[in-house]
């Protein structure tokens, strides 16, 4: 892990920024803690019981929400998730687009269903994701059980 005193990041002022080698995973955790106990309280629900994924901007070009199921080939996102709420948040930029609230079952259901159109994602593509096309999603979610 880098530490870097005094850091920039666009026109942001960060004191004490930790950053991994790799990518933006500690700023992306903050941000996504952050957001998820926001809106865990606004569904009245405990921190634990929901997981909070927010897509930011790629979900708008390539028309996919993208769930996590494996990283460096362990289970990893859904595959491990003990939350019984799952709010997948669309953003441009730090703006909520849309809020998509599924339970853990279901969502499990949809990706078992899309399971075959998954992708290697992230800073050094060791995320496996399984990419649903947004469109898709309602008429899915009318064919489960």
């Amino acid at each position: 892990m880098l530490n870097i005193k005094s850091a920039r990041t666009g026109q942001k002022h960060i004191n004490d920024l930790k950053l991994n080698d790799n990518s933006d995973f500690d700023l992306d955790l903050k941000f996504g803690q952050k957001h998820e106990r926001k809106i865990a309280k606004l569904l009245g629900l405990k921190d634990e019981q929901i997981e909070v994924k927010t897509e930011r901007d790629w979900w708008a070009s390539t028309k996919n929400i993208c769930i996590e199921v494996e990283r460096r080939g362990k289970p990893s996102g859904l595959s491990v998730t003990k939350a019984k709420v799952w709010v997948h948040v669309l953003s441009k930029g730090n703006k909520q687009m849309c809020r998509l609230v599924l339970d853990v079952s279901i969502l499990k259901k949809l990706v078992e269903k899309f399971k075959n159109n998954w992708k290697m994602v992230g800073d050094r593509k060791e995320t496996k994701a399984v990419l649903i096309k947004w469109k898709e999603i309602i008429n899915a979610l009318a064919e489960i059980n």
